[in-house]
């Protein structure tokens, strides 16, 4: 009998011990797992803040002055960048989901995004919206009533469809999800003008001389943000706001401005 019971002590002492090892391996319960990568959200339907164009071996990178910041960020939390690029309207869903860590995409902070958002120190401030139309209509657009029922594009979950709804009552909106088919729809006569951000519509008109930008004032302008989930969680905004106070300080800023205006003629559509 004693035997027996000495036994059945090492046989349950075995298995308390294969447990605990199991769970070592898989990186059990109780330990934390380091964080490696900064996954970051984006739209890269939009230069000269994030897009695509082909490296020197033909391959598809991406770049753009949200890009560069992103790859800052990363640098300075000493973590691998991950770009995940998704359909803008998308992308505070996944923020919440925790599918990304951060979003950078040419964000203003509105009372929607509020409400499942916190946001970083302002790391740029573009000029107010503009709406791009065709050239050969651009003089018949000089009050915000020349829009008076005509169909005004818009990307969808942007403050820019909002602004057709408060400065363009009259119009009809066309929400579009990618930016690329909100100028294709454009250009093709599916829709007689776009709102877009300042330098996204500077950048689509000189790139096509059949598009050019109405002498209309449509709203201000508001500082852009990185986007992360509403509380925080992962503690990031520390570190992010003192990389944004010193690439806005430092000129680096600047410098990624100016590199995305040039390579944004290479966007691939």
């Amino acid at each position: 009998m004693k035997m027996k019971k000495v036994f059945m002590v090492l046989v349950a002492a075995a298995m308390i011990f294969g447990m605990a090892s199991r769970e070592a391996a898989c990186g059990g319960s109780n330990e934390q797992k380091v964080k490696t990568t900064l996954n970051v959200g984006t739209s890269a339907d939009y230069p000269p803040y994030e897009f695509i164009i082909l490296d020197s071996a033909g391959q598809k990178k991406y770049a753009g002055i949200d890009i560069s910041l992103a790859e800052q960020l990363a640098l300075d939390l000493g973590l691998t960048l991950e770009i995940v690029n998704m359909s803008f309207d998308n992308l505070m869903a996944s923020l919440q989901k925790g599918e990304i860590d951060v979003v950078l995409a040419a964000i203003e902070v509105n009372e929607e995004r509020t409400k499942v958002a916190s946001f970083s120190d302002p790391y740029y401030l573009d000029l107010p919206p503009m709406i791009l139309v065709r050239a050969s209509e651009a003089a018949g657009f000089t009050s915000l009533e020349s829009f008076t029922n005509k169909t005004v594009g818009a990307q969808i979950g942007t403050t820019k469809a909002d602004l057709v709804g408060e400065k363009l009552p009259k119009a009809s909106l066309l929400a579009v999800s990618n930016v690329t088919d909100l100028v294709n729809n454009l250009v093709y006569n599916k829709c007689d003008a776009i709102v877009l951000d300042a330098a996204v519509a500077q950048q689509y008109a000189e790139r096509n001389d059949n598009l050019a930008i109405a002498k209309v004032e449509v709203g201000i302008t508001a500082p852009y943000v990185a986007s992360v989930k509403k509380g925080d969680p992962l503690k990031l905004l520390d570190s992010f706001n003192k990389t944004i106070k010193r690439v806005t300080s430092d000129g680096s800023v600047e410098k990624w401005v100016e590199e995305a205006d040039a390579l944004s003629a290479q966007a691939i559509e």
